[in-house]
């Protein structure tokens, strides 16, 4: 059964002593692929650094939307020019938080149109943080949508059925963390089970938001088989079934990433 990680931060400092370990925790648990994702330009080097000194480890390129401010500031051509690196699958991630709002929403919006755009122009899929931004979020993928299609997806998706909806019918996709375990996560269990199998990944966002039964503890990639599990629980179908889709959402999101032999 062969699982990918298909979100999550390894260049992070909690993984500093043991990253090794971790990643070989990953590979026998099955987890035979993952994405280190990018926060800021300023990381790259370290995170594209982490992909190629690893098969099956991928990467993305992309300003976090709480790392958006005028210091942080990346262009389109800022992307661009990191998107040709063969271990780089994906533009991001970028979109909107209004949780934290550490950056203004404004900045917030520019950026996330910036990276929309190295998107569509490098054909690499956008991947979509969105938190208290449900309506700002649709309505500027629709908006850009008009303006030349793109591929991407909801990563973490802790949203509303709304958006969920809206995103699918643009031929988005939704990635689904450990917070589908969570007790108190019946609402968004709930849109998962009504969403199409055919749009759904899964992944940690390690080190954070570890599912049950490792919850309050360090996220690592190898606990994306207790989501795989859930995301089976939910469906009806088996752990198997769950993994061979996601699995396979994946690749044909994410197609520049090779499959392993």
């Amino acid at each position: 059964m062969m699982l990918v990680d298909s979100h999550c931060h390894l260049n992070f400092p909690d993984f500093k002593d043991d990253r090794e370990a971790v990643i070989a925790r990953a590979r026998v648990a099955g987890v035979t692929v993952m994405q280190t994702i990018c926060t800021e330009l300023e990381e790259f080097e370290e995170v594209s650094g982490i992909a190629e000194a690893h098969e099956g480890i991928y990467c993305s390129i992309g300003v976090h939307p709480n790392e958006s401010g005028e210091k942080r500031r990346a262009g389109v051509e800022d992307l661009l020019s990191r998107t040709s690196h063969p271990k780089v699958i994906g533009v991001g991630e970028t979109g909107l938080d209004y949780h934290y709002e550490t950056s203004a929403r404004e900045v917030q919006q520019e950026s996330f149109r910036i990276h929309i755009a190295a998107a569509r122009q490098s054909g690499l899929p956008l991947i979509v943080h969105t938190r208290d931004a449900d309506e700002d979020t649709v309505s500027i993928l629709t908006e850009e949508m008009k303006k030349g299609a793109f591929m991407g997806l909801i990563h973490c998706f802790t949203a509303t059925r709304f958006l969920a909806r809206k995103a699918v019918e643009m031929g988005m996709y939704i990635s689904l963390s450990g917070i589908i375990s969570f007790k108190n996560a019946e609402d968004i269990r709930a849109t998962v089970k009504d969403l199409p199998l055919d749009r759904l990944l899964i992944e940690t966002d390690a080190p954070f938001l570890a599912p049950l039964p490792h919850r309050g503890k360090r996220n690592e990639p190898a606990f994306v088989a207790h989501t795989n599990r859930k995301l089976a629980e939910i469906r009806g179908i088996s752990e198997e079934e769950s993994a061979r889709a996601t699995t396979e959402n994946f690749f044909r999101l994410f197609d520049k990433a090779k499959r392993p032999a």
